[in-house]
């Protein structure tokens, strides 16, 4: 049976919170038709046997790719996208603090605008639990985000989100995307909504990520960004002129 979501969730030595988080998430989806694939991304502890033994547990659909050297977290979700068979992707952080029991209320959010083309819904950790340091880091780094590329999305840097696979395969790929995926989605001309969710303090393992990596990596990506938006709405001008200017037969 093809599965209703794919869940990806890319991990880097965290051992200690795959089981947690896969028991977490068979309860949260349990009578679904659905499946995890785990990106273990060139871990150097037991993260991939910890997947393995699992799986051969039954304790859900579990699937592991692994990559033989560390790629960076979007590498990991392009990898997982690429490799899953549901037509919507919901992704997690492996780190614990992304609440699995949220996925069913972006799923119903899909469900709800669909129609008005909604093709990504992002989580807003609507109450961080992070220390004072990270929060701050991350309200910077969002702010510097949303100001820049205003795409309308309070919380851009969620783990926890759900779009279309299609959309997400015909997008640009680079590193760091996953920390640009509403504005991309929007220059694909898709719709994206925010929901609350839950957020919780990492009691396992240790943060990957500092003030460098969320912030002032990010801003060569964010004007990136900027001049793919720019770049595509300039295409579509070009293509709408063309098509006014030429005969009715030979319009695009």
């Amino acid at each position: 049976m093809k599965p209703e979501v794919s869940i990806v969730i890319p991990v880097y030595n965290e051992a200690d919170n795959v089981e947690p988080l896969a028991r977490e998430i068979a309860a949260a989806l349990a009578g679904r038709a659905y499946e995890v694939l785990f990106i273990d991304d060139g871990s150097t502890d037991a993260t991939g046997e910890c997947v393995l033994r699992l799986r051969d547990a039954g304790v859900a659909p579990l699937r592991l790719l692994r990559h033989s050297r560390r790629s960076g977290q979007s590498a990991g979700v392009s990898s997982g996208v690429a490799y899953a068979r549901a037509d919507w992707i919901a992704t997690l952080d492996g780190d614990g603090q992304n609440d699995p029991a949220d996925i069913p209320a972006l799923m119903a959010a899909r469900r709800d605008g669909e129609a008005a083309g909604v093709r990504l819904v992002m989580g807003n950790r609507v109450n961080r639990k992070d220390t004072w340091r990270r929060h701050l880091q991350s309200r910077i780094a969002n702010g510097v985000r949303g100001w820049m590329l205003d795409d309308g999305t309070p919380d851009t840097g969620c783990g926890i989100k759900l779009f279309d696979r299609a959309v997400f395969l015909a997008l640009p790929q680079f590193d760091h995307m996953h920390r640009f995926l509403p504005a991309l989605f929007q220059r694909h001309g898709a719709r994206v909504v925010s929901v609350p969710v839950n957020h919780r303090p990492r009691s396992r393992g240790q943060s990957k990520y500092g003030m460098f990596d969320r912030l002032w990596v990010g801003i060569v990506d964010i004007f990136g960004v900027m001049w793919l938006a720019r770049r595509y709405w300039r295409g579509l001008v070009a293509r709408e002129v063309q098509g006014a200017d030429a005969p009715a037969g030979d319009r695009p």
